[in-house]
């Protein structure tokens, strides 16, 4: 009846009276960024579909012009200024001002957010990795470099070379860790950013960066490092660290989380401590090794590499693999950048964002086929599996 020709749009007086008179239940403040979206339109019309995706909160760009153009249905105090806030209530705050670098976007996910769904996935993958570790711990009594013992190797959770066909291995391996160390540091970092990140970007988009740079970090060992075995959780670590940490770098001027400079640097010299304290078996004799700490995340790389292929101890069997690693931080700075840009942004409407997809999708191909017939054909010397 109010769109007799069928068009999609209709008047916002129309519309506005319309829901006054019938005295629909729609949110006050979505309705209030649907009506500053129509009034910003040279017709001052209300969209069908722009109603749509803003009552499902499906991010789409005219959802993120709704929130550019409606900032007078927010209070106009900066976040910071707010007092008699909850506990839970001051987190949702720090969230938005550590993750988000737009202020408009920083205060809408403040009003909008809602504790249902929480973030569960980077708090059960946390978790499940505890309990792994905890269970082989009191199994094999070792609780530091449990990769020395020659039966954590046997797990059905860690991925070697030898059993490539078993496919889960190719991400399971990210439950077992070398010890406590890797442990302790890739947990604190899955908690401290990727559930914040999670709070603001959701489940989906979360979990995919981070699997995506799980896959890919054993994936990549199978091409480089044809006779390591990997343990760890760090590709998907660095997915996440590096995608934030490059959103931080090319969003500086806006982002308002405290001691922004402090914090990066501090981040990149732990990543270089990580790589210090790897691969060495606890209480074995030999002199230790020693590297100036440098904020940079190319010195990591290169001690792992040093690790690697001539560790400062002699090992009982093949050091695990530093290439996920690497592969997890490019995962997060092409894909993961991406992904972060868009907090109010349908991620299939950015033409990037396919590119970067068909890219992944044509390197987990070629891995495939690698995997099946590479070994064979170059005749890699592989250890024998455990």
């Amino acid at each position: 009846q109010l769109d007799p020709e069928n068009t999609g749009f209709i008047g916002v007086e129309t519309f506005a009276s319309l829901v006054h008179s019938h005295e629909l239940p729609l949110d006050p403040a979505k309705l209030d960024m649907l009506v500053a979206l129509a009034q910003g339109n040279d017709e001052g019309q209300v969209c069908y579909q722009e109603l749509v995706d803003l009552i499902s909160s499906k991010r789409s760009s005219s959802f993120k012009r709704a929130i550019a153009n409606g900032q007078r249905a927010l209070p106009r105090d900066v976040l910071l200024d707010e007092t008699g806030l909850g506990i839970y209530k001051r987190f949702v705050r720090y969230v938005a001002y550590e993750i988000l670098p737009c202020e408009m976007d920083r205060r809408w996910y403040f009003y909008q957010h809602r504790t249902c769904p929480p973030p569960v996935f980077m708090a059960a993958v946390t978790l499940t990795q505890i309990i792994v570790f905890l269970c082989y711990g009191a199994r094999l009594n070792k609780w530091v470099l449990q990769t020395y013992h020659p039966e954590y190797m046997k797990s059905p959770l860690v991925y070697h070379p030898g059993h490539r066909a078993r496919a889960w291995r190719f991400l399971t391996y990210m439950f077992m860790h070398v010890g406590l160390e890797q442990l302790g540091f890739n947990a604190l970092l899955q908690l401290m950013i990727g559930v914040p990140l999670e709070m603001v970007h959701g489940i989906l988009r979360i979990s995919f960066l981070y699997l995506a740079g799980v896959l890919a970090g054993s994936l990549t060992v199978s091409i480089t490092d044809m006779r390591a075995p990997l343990v760890g959780g760090s590709g998907g670590v660095y997915a996440l660290c590096s995608a934030h940490l490059a959103n931080v770098v090319m969003n500086w001027a806006g982002m308002r989380c405290p001691y922004k400079l402090l914090r990066m640097v501090l981040a990149l010299v732990c990543s270089e401590y990580r790589s210090q304290t790897r691969s060495r078996p606890c209480g074995a004799p030999g002199r230790a090794q020693h590297l100036p700490l440098c904020p940079a995340v190319s010195s990591e790389v290169g001690r792992a590499v040093w690790l690697r292929f001539s560790p400062p101890l002699p090992a009982s069997g093949p050091q695990p693999s530093f290439m996920a690693h690497l592969a997890g931080a490019i995962v997060g700075i092409s894909m993961g950048l991406t992904i972060l840009r868009s907090y109010e942004e349908s991620l299939q409407d950015q033409c990037g964002w396919w590119v970067l997809l068909l890219s992944y999708g044509t390197f987990l191909l070629f891995a495939v086929f690698w995997n099946i017939f590479a070994y064979d054909l170059l005749g890699a010397q592989i250890p024998p599996p455990p």
